[in-house]
C-alpha cells in the first residue's frame, strides 16, 4: 500500500500539478489507509476493514469532516489504481462519513450589535467604517455586496433602500434602516475628501480608491477591539446578526430571505435554530418550570 501511495502522490504532483499544501494534506490522510492496511496489498484491503478503521476513528474523537476527507483522499487513490489496472474492486466505494453537524453562524446579541455600533467615530477613516458596519448590520450585506457599491446608482437615500449584485450576478433591492443612513449621510458629504477624482466607489481607502474586502474585514476586526466588548467581529458575523434579529422580532422567514439574497428558503432557515436558542435561553432564566431546584 505504501508504494501504491508514493506512486499517487507522485501522479497528483507531476500529472495533476497539485500544490504543495495539496500533496501534504492529502499524504497525511493517505498514511492513514496505509496504516489501516498493514502487510495488506490495495486489491487485499476490505470494505469492512476500512470500516471499523473509521469507527475506531470516529469512536476516539475525529470529526465527520475530517473522516470525509480522509474518504475523499481514499477514493482518489482507488480510482487512479482502478484506472492503471491495478486493482477490480474499490473496497472505499460506499463508505460514508458520518454526518457533521451543521454550524450554526455566530451572531452578537443586539445589546452587544448596538454597544458596537453606537461608538462614535473619531475621524474621517471611522466615518467611513461606522457607514460600513450600519449598513452590514442594518442590510445584511455579504461583504462583496458592500464592497463593489458605488457612490452614484446604488444607494437611494430617499427610498430608504439599496441595489446590490449579489451572487450569479442577480440584483436585488434592500431596505436601509435609518441608523444606517444618517451614518451614510454623515459619510458621503465628505467622501469626496479621500476618493479620487474619477473614483465611482461608495466606500474609498485613505489613497482614494474602492476599498477592498480584505480592508473592510480588518477595519471591522479593528473596530470590533475598540468598541465590541471583547467580541471579534467579522463581516459574515453582521449579516448573520441582521438575520436573527430580523427573524426574532418578525417571525417572517420568506422576508429575511428576500433581504438576504437566498436562492432557496433552506439556507435561510439556519436562522431559525439561532432563533430558538435565543428563545430558549429566555425560557431556561424566566419559566419557574425550567430552573433547576
Amino acid at each position: 500500500m505504501a508504494q501504491a501511495v508514493a506512486a499517487y502522490l507522485n501522479y497528483l504532483g507531476t500529472q495533476r500539478r497539485a500544490a504543495e499544501l495539496t500533496l501534504s494534506a492529502y499524504g497525511r490522510d493517505l498514511a492513514t489507509l496505509v496504516e489501516l492496511a498493514g502487510d495488506l496489498a490495495p486489491q487485499q484491503v476490505s470494505t469492512a476493514l476500512l470500516r471499523r478503521g473509521l469507527m475506531r476513528m470516529h469512536a476516539r474523537g475525529l470529526s465527520g469532516r475530517s473522516i470525509a476527507r480522509r474518504l475523499s483522499a481514499w477514493r482518489g487513490l482507488y480510482a487512479w489504481l482502478g484506472r492503471q489496472g491495478q486493482v477490480e474492486n474499490n473496497p472505499v466505494r460506499g463508505l460514508r462519513a458520518p454526518k457533521a453537524p451543521r454550524r450554526l453562524p455566530k451572531a452578537l446579541s443586539a445589546d452587544q450589535a448596538a454597544g458596537l455600533l453606537d461608538a462614535g467615530p473619531e475621524d474621517l477613516l471611522e466615518l467611513r467604517d461606522r457607514a460600513m458596519f450600519e449598513l452590514f448590520y442594518g442590510s445584511g450585506l455579504r461583504l462583496a455586496e458592500l464592497a463593489r457599491l458605488d457612490q452614484q446608482g446604488d444607494l437611494d437615500a430617499a427610498a430608504g433602500m439599496v441595489t446590490v449584485l449579489g451572487k450569479r450576478n442577480k440584483r436585488r433591492s434592500v431596505p436601509v434602516g435609518s441608523a444606517a443612513l444618517q451614518a451614510l449621510a454623515a459619510w458621503r458629504a465628505r467622501r469626496n475628501e479621500l476618493a479620487a477624482a474619477a473614483e465611482r466607489a461608495l466606500f474609498v481607502s485613505r489613497r482614494g480608491t474602492r476599498l477592498s474586502m480584505r480592508m473592510v474585514a480588518l477595519r471591522l476586526a479593528r473596530w470590533s477591539r475598540l468598541h465590541g466588548a471583547g467580541v471579534h467581529v467579522h463581516p459574515h458575523m453582521l449579516r448573520h446578526s441582521c438575520a436573527s434579529h430580523l427573524l426574532q422580532s418578525s417571525g417572517d422567514l420568506r422576508a429575511v430571505q428576500d433581504i438576504l439574497g437566498h436562492a432557496h428558503i433552506t439556507t435561510t432557515q439556519v436562522y431559525t435554530h439561532l432563533d430558538f436558542q435565543h428563545l430558549a435561553k429566555i425560557y431556561d432564566a424566566a419559566h419557574p418550570r425550567a430552573k433547576k431546584h
